[in-house]
């Protein structure tokens, strides 16, 4: 059986969880979902918060450990789609949040203030953009504050806050701001193939 669609997938991360949203270049919503992206026993924000705490040596240690765990989680939430979509679907790609440039090693991220703020969420990105690679997937990168409006300039929609509340009453909760970006990620994405 072929796949009667392409689609890709729109992530809006968070620390330790993502929202996943799949979409068509022509803004038809294929699955969404919410991932964890660690396991529960360990911190979600190592380099911010677990990590100041320790001495470097031990808090370098806890990040690799969260690392090996988020690229674990990672596989399986894009296996998750994968499956829950099947044939029908032809998966081309994810789109993340781009990351901001940070210093090579885990120690100099955990001391540097502007980078323990945002190395955790740029770990988790990059574990998902691994993890899509590994399966052959284009992976995009988008600036969530210009998203929305390439989407509705992709999609020729004037209200987008008005589509979005019509397709939230067609398909109920969840659907929030998290739904609504990764959604415009995929969409902008899926159309630039």
């Amino acid at each position: 059986m072929m796949a009667n669609a392409d689609g890709v997938i729109g992530v809006s991360d968070h620390g330790g969880w993502a929202v996943l949203v799949t979409a068509s270049g022509d803004g038809a919503l294929l699955d969404r979902r919410r991932v964890e992206l660690v396991d529960d026993d360990l911190p979600k924000i190592p380099h911010h918060s677990e990590g100041q705490r320790l001495p470097i040596d031990e808090a370098v240690a806890l990040v690799e450990q969260v690392r090996v765990s988020a690229e674990r989680h990672a596989k399986l939430g894009l296996d998750a789609v994968a499956m829950a979509v099947g044939e029908r679907i032809n998966i081309r790609g994810v789109a993340l949040r781009h990351c901001p440039a940070l210093p090579p090693s885990i120690a100099e991220r955990i001391k540097d203030y502007r980078s323990q703020n945002v190395a955790d969420w740029v770990m988790y990105r990059k574990t998902l953009a691994g993890a899509a690679e590994a399966r052959g997937w284009a992976v995009h990168w988008y600036d969530a504050k210009k998203v929305l409006v390439a989407a509705g300039e992709v999609l020729g929609i004037e209200d987008l806050d008005a589509h979005f509340v019509n397709l939230r009453k067609s398909i109920g909760p969840p659907w929030g701001q998290d739904h609504r970006i990764a959604m415009c990620a995929a969409v902008v994405a899926a159309r630039a193939r």
